[in-house]
């Protein structure tokens, strides 16, 4: 089976960690700052834990859907995502999702997050990585 891609994102970044980011089609049009720095913005850690709350939380309306319930509108996710730095891997991720679904039951919550977990796109990427590539843009 092909797969089809259902949809690209396509943001233009320019300064990094202090500059700004800007989709192809305006929808997303951010300042970034440096973690900590107090400076306007938003950081890509946050980014990342925003994607991948939203997307979880999509996952589990999908999975609970399969089963024939209703989410409560109170269900949320919560994305911790931290940045480190050691001597050995220098810096790297890591990252957690808590996720509280209010007035269902513990085991139907736990098997709506388990089914989540591994239907979400971004909690595969966690697990098993994604196919990336990196290419310098040489000019025509």
């Amino acid at each position: 089976m092909t797969a089809k891609t259902l949809f690209t994102a396509n943001v233009h970044t320019v300064g990094g960690r202090e500059g700004w980011a800007k989709s192809s089609d305006g929808q997303l049009d951010v300042k970034l700052s440096v973690p900590g720095s107090n400076r306007p913005g938003t950081n890509p850690e946050q980014l990342f834990a925003a994607g991948w709350s939203a997307c979880f939380e999509g996952a589990l309306g999908h999975a609970a859907r399969e089963l024939g319930i209703r989410l409560p509108p109170e269900t949320a996710v919560d994305a911790e995502v931290n940045l480190s730095l050691d001597d050995a891997e220098g810096y790297f991720l890591t990252a957690r999702l808590n996720v509280s679904i209010p007035g269902v039951a513990d085991d139907l919550a736990q098997q709506l997050v388990d089914r989540a977990h591994a239907t979400c796109p971004y909690s595969k990427m966690t697990r098993n990585g994604i196919a990336a590539s990196v290419a310098l843009a040489v000019p025509a």
